[in-house]
Formats: C-alpha cells, structure tokens, sequence
C-alpha cells in the first residue's frame, strides 16, 4: 500500500514539474529575411516576367561573409539584414571573373528590437525604407512589402 502511495505521489510530483516547465516554441520567431524575386520586362508586351540568372554569389560589404556561393539558376533570394546597422549593403558577383562589373544593393531599415519571451527573449521587428543601388546589370528595383518576415513574402523585386 505504501508502494503504491508513493508511486502516485511521484507520478503526481513529476505531472505538477513537467507542467510547469513546458518550454515555449521559439521555432516560429526564427529571424526576419528579406525576400527577393528577380524579373524583367518583356520589350514587346511590356509585362513582368520572371527572370533567372544563370550564376550568383552575394557578399556582405566590407565582411568576409558569403551570403550564397556561385547559385546556379537563380530565381528568389532570401537575404538578411543587418541588426547591427540601419542599412545592409550587398554585393551581387556575376561571375567569377574580377572584370565582369557587379552590382552593390544598399537596402536601407529599421530595426526595433521587441521581448517576445522569457524563454524566446528578445527579436527583431525590420522594416525596409528604401534602396540604391549600381545598374551593371541590374536595371531597376521596386520594394513590394517593407516588412521582412518569417513567411517568405516577397519584398523586393530586382528587375534584370
């Protein structure tokens, strides 16, 4: 008998503990992107079409950090931004060749840090104010959301 009230106050225990330390999912806080569709204009209707570019690497100006490494066949891109700064320059390489001419994306943004959670802690609300860039090969580029997210929403639209 005594067995048996102590397995009960042990199941009872550990049900009252595991309740109380469930962790909270934080897997649907993951970090903000920016999402980019690349296109270009038909020259005889005029309308927008998908566009693809045969090879791309991107890198983060003045970093050694490599965002996508020699991308073949390139349609969309999922680009962070920087916390650090209010704006994220990005440097697109066609090609290998150091003589072919890329293009540098400054995409300019606010960062607003907001608690989440005390599990989850802090996260970053970014949202994009606009862009420059060089025209090489990339010829124009319309900000369609200016919230990056987790949701894969298109954000920017880079027109070749």
């Amino acid at each position: 008998m005594h067995l048996l009230l102590l397995g009960m106050a042990i199941y009872v225990v550990t049900a009252a503990l595991v309740s109380c330390n469930d962790d909270e999912d934080c897997s649907m806080n993951a970090r903000p992107m920016m999402q980019c569709t690349l296109y270009t204009i038909d020259r005889t209707t005029g309308e927008m079409i998908k566009d693809t570019l045969d090879s791309l690497s991107i890198t983060a100006l003045g970093t050694d950090s490599l965002i996508l490494n020699n991308q073949k066949q390139v349609h969309k891109l999922t680009l962070p931004l920087r916390y650090t700064a209010d704006s994220t320059v990005l440097v697109l390489h066609y090609s290998k060749d150091a003589d072919i001419p890329k293009d540098t994306l400054v995409i300019r943004q606010t960062n607003t840090p907001y608690f989440l959670s005390m599990d989850c802690g802090y996260q970053m609300k970014q949202t994009i104010n606009g862009s420059s860039y060089s025209r090489h090969r990339l010829d124009s580029i319309y900000i369609q959301n200016r919230e990056a997210g987790i949701y894969e929403k298109e954000n920017i639209q880079l027109f070749y």
